[in-house]
């Protein structure tokens, strides 16, 4: 927002200086940016007349001249431009001068004369040539003949401007028009703000509703939606004196009809559009959703298809235009309109932030719709773009206005008391000296026993509670004037807690085990649940939806970590980086119902991926691929390092993994890992032509089983005895249940056991494989004999062949 301090001055008297008042603004909460002077560089560029012009005698190009700049003598400057005469009154740049373009003046002598200054061009003054005739474009710029001389060209030239650029916060959007910032500065000041009376003088002949119909088919989207109908419209330039203001906020002058919609937006906050009568298929508005497919034509002549999902303001046939972003091209108003339809309304302010979000379409209408309009308002812009067009002669204006407002928003109301609002900001202010600055902000305040009740302006959407109100005190009351003073409270000392600490030991261990950590927005889309295979029926599909998305491609909150890794090794293959060791711990997110009432339940998972090389590309490394042992090896590994023991490891079934690949850890019934190779319809689904391998954990089942208390023995005296045993089986058995029936029945001697083989061939029979194990004896107190390994050994043979019918293969 930017705003010229001309423009402040039309509605309010002050003293202080452009700085000064931005400063003010500032301390109050209502940011400047800039102090933005139009004079910048032209302090010492005055006017003069040229009163004696002949040639420099060394040179066939300069000329001489004795210039009259308002001093008791003649300045001689010399120029090469050949438009300048004797009796021109130009821009002459002093000695001392530092030009808008960069050039510095300084006293020279050219071909033996000295030149004490420069006869300036538009374009080395910088003038905007849009503005210029040919003539003003080239050589020195030629004032007109009545200019006085020896004043600042900068008041000459209109540029002696000064813009304030503001920096304002989403909150306050009453400050987003030219009244808004008015307010605020008859209270910063002590002036008199004297706003513009609004008076229209109707056509008593012709009614508004007799010539447009509008309805609201969408009151969650649009709570008020006004029109006024302008006849006889005379489309023309507007006067210098918009356009100058309407240039000093950045917005490029049109027309008057335009023109004065935008001024209004500016001067009010209410964005407004024009429609031209002719153009409205069935003289009727309505502001309602799109339809899913319909064609969306806007002012900037681009088309779109609308998703179903965008506010519109429809005629009886078509959308006219964007709600609260852009109007549409076929309903603009041209040079043949004749009967113009003003609109004013109070749209969602989320709805058209995700609208123009979506369409990539930004405008100063939508900026001020996502911020609040003051929708108790809308009327009364109406009532000011008619009048202005009425003063310039450019319309008549017929009776009425046709105003839908099914829900008039209540007043709202803050109580508070002295006392709180004091505690708050550690200050001692009266609460007489409170009332009068909320009145002064346009705040109704009545006391109660030994309460105040504020009643909110229309304007300030922003407040609702008492800290609001103190803000707002605050601010006013000067929070240079609050004394600074040291927090208090008992000293404790930071410390994480036992889950982040966990947390911490993860990231440690696998980036130990050469892994690196991804960070991941907890954000995926629907279609990712297909690439991963997950069942219609599974719980992952119920994610969350976003209201307001960053963009299309997250439109939902995670329910699995894999998304998230999957597509970052998605990524890195697109890129031709197909040698991955990535992890990630975040939380995903489950709903307990939806739509969700209540926050979703956190839960923070572990994820991994591995792919391509095992071992960096090296002259003395193979380029082995990692496979199911490795990312098996990692999860063993971080398991260990965890003090996480005794969990058996079976195979299953996971929707995303391959068959007959996938492995699940687990203490008794829990499952504490899962891991496996990716499904190849996964991988075909993603672009990923190499195999991944992943794994998933959940964090506080980790936490949960790790070893807390721990007790050291000391190393032992007596030597150990190993057994290796070699057992056939069925083709189907697992070495866990292998494992589980040897330590089982080992006996107490029984110290460790190795699968160190697995066979199948010539020597086995079909459907049957060999295991070979290598078990462990060892005792703490003795040395043990054999016989007492061969009986352990006996007893293990006899509860494999009855558990497992495995038998000692010869």
């Amino acid at each position: 927002m930017q705003v010229s301090i001309e423009w402040l001055h039309d509605y309010i008297d002050f003293k202080e200086t452009a700085e000064e008042l931005a400063d003010k603004y500032t301390m109050a909460g209502v940011p400047v940016e800039n102090v933005v002077r139009a004079d910048s560089g032209l302090d010492k560029v005055v006017t003069g007349r040229i009163e004696q012009l002949e040639p420099n005698p060394d040179s066939d190009h300069l000329l001489v001249c004795r210039m009259n700049v308002g001093q008791k003598e003649l300045v001689t400057i010399q120029t090469g431009a050949d438009n300048v005469h004797e009796g021109d009154i130009v821009p002459v740049a002093l000695v001392g001068a530092h030009l808008p373009n960069g050039l510095k003046i300084a006293k020279g002598k050219l071909r033996g004369i000295v030149s004490n200054g420069m006869l300036c061009s538009a374009g080395e003054l910088k003038l905007d040539e849009s503005k210029l005739t040919e003539e003003q474009k080239n050589g020195i710029y030629i004032l007109p003949p009545d200019t006085p001389v020896g004043i600042p060209a900068s008041k000459v030239l209109g540029l002696d401007g000064v813009v304030l650029e503001f920096e304002l916060t989403a909150n306050r959007g009453d400050c987003f028009s030219v009244l808004g910032l008015v307010r605020e500065a008859a209270v910063l000041t002590g002036g008199e703000a004297k706003f513009p009376e609004i008076r229209v003088e109707e056509d008593a002949s012709v009614r508004a509703s007799d010539l447009i119909e509008i309805g609201i088919a969408a009151p969650e989207l649009c709570s008020r939606f006004s029109a006024r109908v302008l006849q006889n419209v005379k489309i023309a330039p507007s006067p210098a004196w918009m356009a100058k203001r309407l240039e000093d906020a950045g917005i490029r002058a049109i027309n008057n009809v335009v023109d004065v919609t935008n001024f209004v937006m500016l001067e009010l906050g209410q964005p407004m559009h024009a429609y031209d009568w002719a153009q409205i298929a069935g003289k009727k508005l309505t502001a309602r959703l799109a339809a899913k497919g319909e064609e969306l034509h806007t002012l900037d002549d681009s088309s779109r298809r609308a998703k179903g999902t965008e506010l519109v303001i429809a005629d009886a046939e078509k959308a006219a235009g964007l709600a609260g972003v852009m109007g549409g091209l076929e309903s603009e108003v041209t040079d043949a309109t004749q009967t113009v339809v003003l609109e004013a309304a109070a749209f969602n302010g989320a709805s058209i932030r995700r609208m123009s979000r979506a369409l990539g379409l930004r405008s100063e209408a939508s900026g001020r719709f996502e911020r609040g309009v003051d929708v108790a308002h809308t009327v009364r812009a109406l009532d000011r773009a008619a009048q202005l067009l009425q003063q310039m002669g450019a319309c008549t204006v017929a009776s009425g206005v046709v105003d839908v407002y099914p829900t008039p928003k209540a007043p709202v109301e803050v109580t508070f008391t002295a006392a709180a609002v004091n505690a708050r900001l550690g200050t001692e202010i009266e609460g007489a000296e409170m009332k009068r600055i909320l009145e002064k902000l346009g705040f109704a305040v009545r006391e109660e026993s030994s309460s105040y009740i504020a009643c909110v302006p229309s304007w300030r959407s922003d407040v609702t509670l008492m800290e609001d109100i103190s803000e707002e005190v605050a601010r006013i009351h000067g929070y240079d004037k609050i004394a600074a003073t040291r927090p208090r409270g008992e000293a404790v000392q930071g410390r994480q807690s036992e889950r982040l600490s966990f947390i911490g030991r993860i990231k440690e261990i696998l980036t130990g085990l050469g892994m690196t950590e991804t960070v991941s927005f907890s954000f995926t889309h629907p279609s990712m649940f297909d690439k991963m295979q997950v069942p219609q029926a599974s719980a992952l599909r119920r994610a969350v939806p976003i209201m307001n998305p960053l963009t299309d491609e997250y439109p939902l909150v995670r329910t699995t970590l894999l998304s998230s890794l999957l597509e970052n090794a998605q990524r890195n293959f697109s890129r031709k980086n197909e040698d991955l060791r990535l992890f990630e711990v975040a939380p995903i997110f489950v709903p307990k119902e939806l739509p969700v009432t209540e926050q979703p339940e956190e839960i923070v998972k572990l994820a991994g991926l591995l792919a391509g090389r095992r071992h960096p590309i090296g002259w003395n490394q193979d380029t082995e691929a990692v496979d199911f042992y490795d990312v098996k090896g990692v999860v063993e590994e971080l398991l260990a390092r965890l003090s996480i023991a005794n969990y058996t490891v079976e195979s299953g079934e996971h929707f995303a993994l391959h068959p007959g690949k996938t492995a699940f850890f687990k203490k008794g019934r829990e499952v504490i890992a899962v891991l496996g190779e990716v499904h190849p319809a996964v991988l075909k689904a993603l672009g990923i032509h190499k195999k991944a391998y992943i794994f998933e954990m959940d964090v506080e089942t980790l936490l949960k089983y790790r070893a807390k208390n721990f007790r050291y023995e000391p190393l032992p005296r007596f030597p150990a005895i190993s057994r290796d045993l070699a057992l056939l089986v069925d083709e189907q058995t697992d070495a866990a249940q292998l494992a589980r029936t040897i330590e089982k029945s080992a006996g107490k001697f029984f110290k460790d056991l190795h699968l160190f083989d697995v066979y199948t061939g010539e020597q086995v029979a079909e459907g049957k494989k060999s295991m070979a194990f290598s078990v462990d004896f060892q005792s703490a107190d003795k040395t043990l004999k054999d016989e007492e390994a061969d009986e352990a050994v006996a007893k293990i043979l006899a509860a494999l062949q009855k558990e497992c019918g495995a038998e000692l293969r010869a």
